[in-house]
């Protein structure tokens, strides 16, 4: 596994379950590429991504037809330029499909197993893979914004910056904001041991929404839950729409900001 040192996100933050979050990571080939594929995601296994696991029962080599749709509805809506309408394109000609299971995490392990995941992604596109979706937040990037995750993780593992190691993993694996009745959430943040951000609607809306939401968990990850609550006036709860058996499920609870 990539170096194991403790990045201290999460570790004021309580839990009220025992479910373990864990990545889903779907990958999309060419014709016949699951074996290429599938021997590339085992090889990282081997040197670095310990505990994570082929999901032999639900890859194939054959196309899925609901990728088309699973994908537009996950495409990275933040970032400019995030997918093109070449990666729309890969994804629709798609051939085989390969899926990718990390171990359970905890919040302690969280960002460092995101990490492998991260560097997994890179290793299977470097195989031939032509369209990346991290399945347990529902959150695509096309490839040209996964190599620059890849290259922002990559750093921050050679630097020891733990902060940016977790800010990399949040950005490549968590999905903001969606939008509710009342408020803007987000989903994911459980995949680097964070409770969820969600918003009163009438604090941002649209990009803005999504950079509040990222300062409130930079705040997180760097300052911890108590001082976020205190300093942003904000109360956490562990009420959630997602059963505890789905993987958007976030056993870290959310933060509720109501005014600013």
């Amino acid at each position: 596994m990539v170096a194991a040192w403790s990045d201290g996100a999460g570790s004021d933050v309580p839990t009220q379950s025992e479910i373990k979050p864990r990545h889903v990571l779907c990958f999309l080939g060419g014709e016949h590429a699951l074996a290429r594929l599938s021997d590339a995601a085992s090889a990282a296994i081997g040197d670095f991504a310990t505990g994570f696991s082929i999901d032999r029962t639900h890859s194939q080599d054959k196309p899925n037809e609901h990728m088309v749709r699973s994908f537009g509805v996950c495409w990275d809506r933040v970032v400019p330029g995030a997918w093109t309408s070449a990666d729309q394109d890969a994804v629709a000609n798609h051939k085989s499909v390969l899926f990718v299971l990390s171990p359970p995490m905890t919040a302690d392990t969280a960002v460092v197993v995101s990490a492998a995941a991260l560097l997994l992604v890179d290793a299977v596109i470097s195989a031939g893979a032509v369209a990346v979706k991290g399945e347990s937040a529902g959150v695509a990037h096309g490839l040209a914004r996964w190599r620059q995750l890849v290259a922002e993780g990559a750093q921050a593992l050679r630097s020891h910056d733990d902060f940016a190691l977790s800010r990399a993993g949040r950005l490549s694996f968590a999905k903001r904001p969606l939008q509710g009745e009342t408020h803007l959430e987000s989903v994911g943040f459980h995949l680097v041991g964070l409770p969820e951000i969600c918003l009163a609607k009438d604090l941002a809306s649209g990009l803005e929404a999504a950079s509040l939401i990222d300062s409130v968990a930079d705040d997180v990850t760097r300052l911890g839950l108590e001082a976020v609550l205190r300093d942003r006036k904000a109360r956490h709860s562990f009420a959630s729409t997602y059963a505890e058996d789905d993987f958007k499920f976030n056993p870290y609870g959310i933060i509720h900001i109501d005014r600013r």
